[in-house]
């Protein structure tokens, strides 16, 4: 499956940060505002971007890396680059069916795409766009709910479950009741008239759905679909009440493979890896959780240290090779970035979307050849140096 990407697009986007003023034009402000904000005052959203800037590299000098490569070797799979794509929920908003679109880039560039179960398109759809996706999911507060669900995602061929464990309540998203986002959306005066002043967007996106498939609605939660746009309709997503025996139960239930995304702390890691877990994702939401949580990075090198064998993935604040690189010597085995490859898509369907990868690949084997770096299992805590004290690597 090819998606090619056009000589405007190549030329017109030179680093991931160009994608964004042009999705920051085409959206409707509380739609951007939905995607870009984190929670409460920003801390954790800023602070995963300052974790890369604290860290610098030391790098080699007269190295053959001439046959350099950046494959990576992640959950039994070869992938040609160490990145893949976040799980974003309600995507389809912002660009029609995004999670196609982005399926269909990483298939074609053969990386990682975790599909959120807050999708707006069916599970059954986006796999047959790429039949490697991953599925993420949350731990249902019901628990009887759980074991369908399984069997959905199982017979529909995912071989990856992601679950995210960082979301016992939603986080306190100031900004979104500024701007008027809701979830479900909620019709309003002022939506109405930010969308007229949008017009690529109403009928590029919000029309173009509507015309294919209807009203959108959430397609992948354990229970019934619920409309994105509705007056009265509200979602539950309280799951505070479960623990690390309902952790342990689903992996009993879940027989492919299973990793974990949200944890932060040490003691965390060493219990994912005594339940069998195959692989963490270190991440703190991008920053739409808990405001003032470390950030991914800054807590990387003790999750890797407690995780032991178990391969340790990492989640937020990625934006150039060069983030992708200082990630992976200080311990993550692979990466993930969301907004960057949402706004891509925004600015040009699965097009944008493999022009972004295209970037952020061809940065990562510039970067290589600057480190005096052939392969990434040369990757480690000799090329990098920080001035926090707490990002010793192990």
């Amino acid at each position: 499956m090819k998606v090619e990407v056009s000589e405007r697009l190549a030329s017109r986007y030179l680093c991931l940060a160009d994608f964004e003023g042009d999705a920051r034009r085409r959206l409707p402000w509380s739609i951007f505002g939905f995607i870009e904000g984190g929670s409460e005052d920003g801390q954790s959203l800023r602070a995963n971007r300052a974790a890369f800037e604290a860290v610098e590299f030391v790098p080699r000098a007269l190295v053959n890396t001439s046959g350099r490569t950046p494959e990576a070797q992640t959950l039994g799979r070869r992938w040609d680059a160490p990145f893949g794509v976040s799980p974003m929920g309600a995507i389809g908003v912002a660009a029609f069916e995004a999670d196609i679109a982005l399926a269909r880039a990483a298939a074609s560039r053969n990386v990682p795409f975790i599909l959120s179960s807050s999708s707006l398109v069916p599970m059954e759809r986006v796999i047959e766009a790429n039949p490697h996706t991953w599925f993420q999911a949350y731990l249902s507060r019901d628990r009887k709910d759980d074991l369908p669900y399984l069997d959905r995602i199982a017979g529909n061929g995912f071989e990856t479950l992601v679950i995210t464990v960082d979301v016992p309540v939603g986080g306190n998203r100031e900004e979104n009741v500024r701007r008027g986002y809701s979830s479900p959306l909620r019709p309003n005066a002022r939506m109405v008239i930010d969308s007229l002043c949008h017009p690529r967007w109403l009928a590029g996106t919000f029309g173009r759905s509507v015309l294919s498939r209807g009203m959108p609605h959430f397609e992948n939660m354990p229970a019934e679909r619920f409309p994105m746009f509705s007056l009265s309709a509200r979602r539950t997503q309280g799951r505070d009440n479960l623990d690390w025996s309902d952790l342990s139960r689903l992996r009993d239930a879940w027989k492919k493979r299973l990793v974990v995304k949200g944890l932060l702390a040490p003691q965390d890691a060493e219990r994912a890896a005594r339940c069998g877990l195959d692989g963490i994702i270190v991440s703190n939401h991008g920053g739409r959780q808990l405001d003032g949580a470390t950030a991914p990075l800054t807590a990387l090198p003790d999750m890797v240290r407690a995780a032991g064998a178990m391969p340790v993935l990492l989640d937020g604040g990625i934006r150039r090779g060069t983030d992708v690189l200082k990630a992976l010597a200080l311990g993550a085995s692979h990466v993930f970035l969301g907004r960057p490859m949402l706004y891509a898509t925004v600015a040009g369907g699965a097009s944008g979307a493999a022009r972004a990868m295209d970037i952020l690949k061809t940065e990562i084997v510039r970067d290589m050849a600057l480190l005096g770096v052939r392969h990434l299992g040369e990757l480690d805590a000799s090329i990098v140096r920080t001035r926090a004290r707490n990002l010793t690597a192990p």
